[in-house]
């Protein structure tokens, strides 16, 4: 057993190094990744230890870097890309979802595509525009890619291993609010697997499903409704693409109520979808409408107000409260 206390950042960078150390094939590829260490610092010491050629400092072009990918992976290779901020993925979005994710599928299983997209999401880091973007529905639509977003340092190492090990394309998105977030990290533990929920809070009253950012606020929310006497479970999705439903579906039938967070917009966010699909599955089981809280139907705000968009925890233990009132 090998554990250590790691930061979300540093786990990654950890799951990297081993990627690299593990597999000749494995690379680096993005802007700024290699002499600077990204601007987060997440592939600190990289080129440095493994080279140029494995750790690549990429020209500022986005659709290129992807399509340069996928031309390493149809050769062997499995690359792990990295884009810079979550707003500066789409102009590789075409190639992304029309050529990434289709392959597959388009060649009849016979062409496998290993890459991982690894994307810094979300706010509350004070940054510019685009930024600090929540654009992880926009690929959990599209067949064929998966979609997966830590919260711990522990996740983020094991997830990330996990994906480059995948022989399908693998959306990576790492909640950069949390990079700083500290947790016991095994490197030498069996990871379960990367598509199945977790329930990180065991509770009886309401279910709070989260991933990525929004599973501290959660669990900040639960130890706020305990000191009320309020038992609430929360349970880390992990994964976006594929959802683990049947994780969701077993907590629900438990508790009866169900509230879904995530910061991005709540109007077509994957909060509708595990609404609908929860609905669907527990509607004798369920006491009260499935809630969903995260950003509002507009574009992200200047820095100043960020904090008025973003879900908190007043705004979950609002929707818990409206939950619990419903009487049966």
């Amino acid at each position: 057993m090998s554990t250590e206390k790691l930061t979300i950042a540093k786990a990654i960078n950890a799951s990297l190094r081993t990627a690299l150390e593990t597999d000749p094939k494995v690379l680096v590829m993005g802007e700024d990744v290699g002499k600077l260490g990204g601007v987060f610092r997440v592939t600190d010491g990289l080129q440095k230890d493994f080279g140029e050629d494995r750790v690549i400092d990429t020209p500022l072009a986005e659709s290129g870097i992807v399509g340069t990918a996928i031309g390493l992976a149809l050769r062997g290779y499995r690359p792990v890309v990295e884009i810079q901020f979550d707003g500066f993925v789409f102009p590789a979005y075409d190639q992304i979802v029309t050529q990434l994710a289709k392959m597959h599928a388009r060649a009849l299983g016979k062409i496998k595509l290993p890459v991982v997209i690894r994307i810094p999401y979300g706010g509350a880091i004070g940054a510019v525009e685009h930024h600090s973007e929540s654009p992880e529905s926009l690929f959990a639509h599209v067949a064929g890619l998966k979609v997966v977003s830590p919260s711990n340092a522990a996740d983020a190492y094991w997830m990330l291993q996990q994906a480059i090990q995948s022989d399908d394309p693998v959306i990576y998105f790492e909640p950069k609010r949390r990079y700083h977030d500290r947790s016991e990290v095994d490197t030498t533990a069996i990871p379960g697997p990367l598509h199945v929920a977790r329930t990180v809070r065991e509770g009886t009253d309401l279910t709070l499903a989260a991933y990525g950012p929004m599973v501290k606020t959660c669990l900040e929310a639960a130890a706020a409704a305990a000191e009320e006497g309020k038992s609430l479970e929360v349970l880390d999705l992990r994964s976006i693409s594929p959802i683990d439903f049947d994780s969701i579906q077993k907590s629900v039938e438990k508790t009866g109520r169900l509230v879904v967070v995530h910061e991005a917009p709540v109007f077509f966010g994957s909060g509708a979808e595990i609404a609908a699909r929860i609905t669907e599955r527990c509607f004798y089981h369920l006491e009260a409408p499935v809630l969903r809280v995260g950003g509002y139907h507009a574009p992200y705000p200047p820095s100043r107000l960020e904090d008025e968009y973003l879900p908190g925890l007043d705004r979950v233990l609002d929707s818990v409260d409206r939950a619990l009132a419903y009487q049966g």
